[in-house]
């Protein structure tokens, strides 16, 4: 982060990945060089938890800060590969992988750890039950304690727009307001895209 080129600007920039546009401000865009408006395959976010709000005086000191885990909420913005997002992969994929033994976590939240030789090591499956929806699911590297978490120990994919992939990175600090979390960077993207206008009505 120290490299990334922070701006305090909140200059618009308009972004189009695939068949999505949005309108992203300069502060919460990492890397100086894509703060430019144009076409792109992929784009990365950071933000200030829990306003979800970019660089500024007011929030410098959490942009800076890096011994203090769940401050940040870090987002990659591309155009989708798969055809169904992490949600979509725990019944057919990630279940697979599962070894026996699951722990409840705070939350509502249940711990899987997944096999060895699964491709995932040290990696553990964090899930959560929601009403009318397929089960959360979020890939962590946990800590042994909360002083060695970081702000990226975990992170999700969603789908957005017509067809993005938004890959979030947070912190395993955050995991008992994963529905926050969750809500939260579902609504910054939808709230950004660029919604193509709807064509004049016959009269």
């Amino acid at each position: 982060i120290a490299l990334a080129g922070h701006t305090t600007s909140t200059d618009t920039f308009d972004i189009t990945i695939g068949p999505d546009r949005l309108a992203l401000t300069a502060n919460t865009i990492r890397l100086p060089q894509a703060r430019i408006h144009g076409t792109t395959d992929r784009i990365d976010l950071y933000l200030a938890w829990p306003e979800m709000v970019g660089y500024s005086s007011e929030t410098r000191h959490r942009f800076n800060d890096l011994s203090r885990p769940g401050q940040l909420i870090f987002i990659q913005l591309g155009q989708s590969t798969m055809s169904r997002d992490m949600s979509g992969r725990l019944e057919p994929i990630y279940k697979d992988l599962f070894e026996d033994e699951e722990k409840p976590l705070e939350g509502g939240l249940t711990l899987h750890h997944l096999r060895r030789d699964s491709g995932y090591a040290g990696e553990v499956m964090i899930t959560g039950k929601r009403d009318g929806q397929p089960d959360y699911a979020v890939r962590c590297i946990l800590p042994e304690d909360q002083h060695s978490a970081t702000n990226a120990d975990c992170q999700r994919d969603i789908f957005a727009g017509r067809d993005l992939t938004v890959l979030y990175r947070f912190s395993s600090t955050l995991l008992p307001e994963w529905r926050a979390v969750d809500d939260a960077v579902r609504a910054y993207i939808e709230a950004r895209l660029i919604r193509p206008e709807s064509p004049a009505q016959d009269r």
